[in-house]
């Protein structure tokens, strides 16, 4: 991707707000350039001093414990992602007339004049899964790419590196697309929208706005859920935005897929969006058996992959080839084990009710372990939708009497166990209680709904924690 894009930034005053793992590379990147380099901080921790001593070595300013004022002089505002609109700091940015930038943005910025087109995934849920699929599908294909972005790699590195590519997968957050005015993808997917992060941004109509950014200005295809239910829709977002001349609209979807759209025939998965003839023909892409796993969530993230991918001109060989030599993250409906007949699934990942929903509907006959941080989050709908379900429901965290008050009121005949403990042992207590509820043929399913930061460092650990104690019942069992 090498050279960079031509801007003078010598003598330029960039305010950077925010430390951590986009602030500083960000501040790093414009100090090279040239520019003057304030950054501000909130906070005024052991880790951001240590932080600070490392900027201020290299020669960049560096402000703990006053994040709100405005340096004087400041020519542009970069943030980091989770900082939030209404900060005093943008407001006064914002009164002088000035830009705010995130780092998506800056990388968007300082793209070199031979740089590899985005295809860019957003959603609710299931986007890290959706990008690497994507990933996997384009090197399969021959193409030198990288999932990127808010998977945890920095596209700062990524469009400054020496590394060449001829297309990237991104993985966009809407913290990220809120403060990305300009960019532009080759292609991009809205996977889903459920309410999440409305405390950032301040109701589900500026969250779904944020999150239909990802479509502006695209050059070939727009990719929305022909399946999706909520309002507005992945639909009404490619209606709303501003495309160029020939992108279309291209969806997806777990049924049989009409014309311009991608789904499913017969444990098939089809295409009849590229291809000569979408009135009448259709491509064979893949077997619903080469996604691991075939839960019907994943299946819509391989369709939503194989969508952009196609889209960049992906032969489908490639598509089946990258499905099958994808394999998942941890904590991601994992299959940890199956002991007495009983399969047990990790799916801590669920940290919301949308990727719970998801998570549920993939199993026949469940015994769930659920709870944790609900985050203002409710319930109702989420168990009202898997009573049917249910065999059983072991309840653990903070907030689990909400889960727990849903149940009585749309599953009452379903027993519940409520774990009132948070002691290192407390997982291990309900992988057991679990146990005494479950049957032969049954899955026990950890797809908590919930954060995870009131009884483990994060949903990795609790996933751990819930492998860890079946194992322990496996051992147990000889």
């Amino acid at each position: 991707m090498g050279g960079r894009q031509v801007t003078d930034w010598q003598g330029k005053h960039v305010t950077v707000a925010g430390l951590g793992v986009s602030g500083i590379p960000a501040a790093k990147v414009l100090h090279g350039l040239g520019a003057a380099v304030t950054v501000v901080n909130d906070g005024d921790d052991e880790r951001a001093r240590a932080q600070a001593a490392e900027l201020e070595a290299l020669g960049i300013t560096v402000r703990l414990g006053d994040g709100a004022t405005l340096p004087e002089g400041t020519d542009l505002v970069v943030t980091a992602p989770g900082w939030k609109p209404d900060k005093p700091l943008f407001t006064a940015a914002r009164e002088a007339g000035l830009e705010i930038w995130g780092d998506v943005e800056l990388a968007w910025r300082l793209r070199g004049p031979d740089a590899a087109p985005w295809l860019a995934v957003t959603g609710t849920n299931g986007k890290t899964t959706t990008v690497q699929m994507l990933a996997s599908i384009l090197r399969a294909a021959g193409l030198r790419t990288a999932a990127v972005g808010n998977i945890g790699v920095s596209l700062l590195d990524v469009v400054l590196g020496d590394e060449q590519y001829d297309v990237l997968a991104v993985e966009l957050s809407s913290y990220q697309l809120h403060w990305a005015p300009s960019l532009r993808a080759h292609s991009a997917a809205v996977l889903n929208l459920a309410p999440d992060h409305l405390d950032w941004h301040g109701s589900m109509e500026a969250y779904a706005k944020d999150k239909g950014r990802v479509y502006e200005g695209n050059r070939v295809a727009c990719v929305y859920n022909v399946d999706a239910t909520d309002k507005p829709s992945t639909e009404d977002l490619v209606r709303e935005a501003d495309v160029e001349e020939g992108c279309r609209a291209i969806g997806f979807t777990l049924g049989t897929p009409g014309p311009s759209q991608l789904g499913v025939v017969d444990g098939i998965l089809v295409d009849r969006a590229f291809v000569e003839n979408r009135q009448k023909n259709a491509q064979e892409l893949a077997e619903v058996s080469d996604i691991d796993p075939p839960a019907p969530h994943n299946v819509a993230n391989a369709l939503a992959a194989a969508a952009l991918a196609r889209a960049f001109g992906v032969p489908a060989k490639a598509v089946r080839d990258g499905l099958r030599a994808f394999t998942p993250d941890a904590h991601r409906i994992a299959h940890v084990a199956d002991v007495d007949g009983v399969t047990y699934i990790d799916d801590s990942k669920a940290t919301n009710t949308h990727a719970a929903q998801a998570s549920l509907a993939a199993y026949e006959s469940i015994v769930w372990i659920a709870g944790g941080l609900a985050k203002g989050a409710t319930f109702d709908e989420l168990v009202a939708g898997a009573a049917k379900r249910l065999k059983g429901v072991v309840l653990i965290g903070a907030d689990r009497a909400l889960i727990r008050e849903a149940l009585a009121r749309h599953a009452p005949e379903v027993p519940v166990v409520d774990l009132d403990r948070t002691d290192t042992g407390a997982m291990l207590a309900a992988v057991r209680e679990a146990r005494a509820l479950a049957q032969a043929g049954d899955t026990v399913l950890l797809a908590p709904a919930c954060a995870s930061m009131d009884m483990f460092v994060n949903y990795n650990r609790r996933g751990e924690a819930f492998a860890e104690a079946v194992r322990e019942l496996a051992s147990a069992d000889g």
